[in-house]
């Protein structure tokens, strides 16, 4: 399933809207990648509140999306994180170490325009 993302002034929205196959978190990866540089944009927010799971493979693309995007000039935000997934993540030792994160859009656009 390919994840829609909106270019709202210098800033991409990638809403994740169900769970997605590691091919699917790869080309969200590709794609914000290549829409970064395509749009000028500065500040990424990637919205996981529909995901109610988030294995070692996503946390780890969704590091890799954040650590591509700083080099190409662009902060991430990870917004709508749901309660249960983040204790699972910390109980599994699941970390988004250096990534800010947000409880929702609004708090995530917050964070990139100060």
């Amino acid at each position: 399933m390919k994840v829609p993302i909106l270019k709202q002034g210098n800033i991409l929205i990638a809403t994740i809207q169900s769970a997605l196959a590691d091919k699917d978190l790869i080309n969200l990866q590709n794609d914000l990648s290549h829409q970064v540089i395509q749009y000028r944009a500065n500040g990424v927010v990637i919205d996981i509140t529909e995901l109610d799971v988030m294995d070692s493979f996503s946390t780890r693309t969704l590091r890799n999306i954040a650590s591509i995007l700083k080099l190409r000039g662009a902060n991430t935000i990870i917004v709508g994180m749901q309660p249960d997934v983040a204790y699972a993540m910390v109980q599994l030792g699941l970390t988004l170490p250096d990534i800010k994160t947000a409880r929702d859009l609004e708090e995530g656009l917050i964070l990139l325009h100060s």
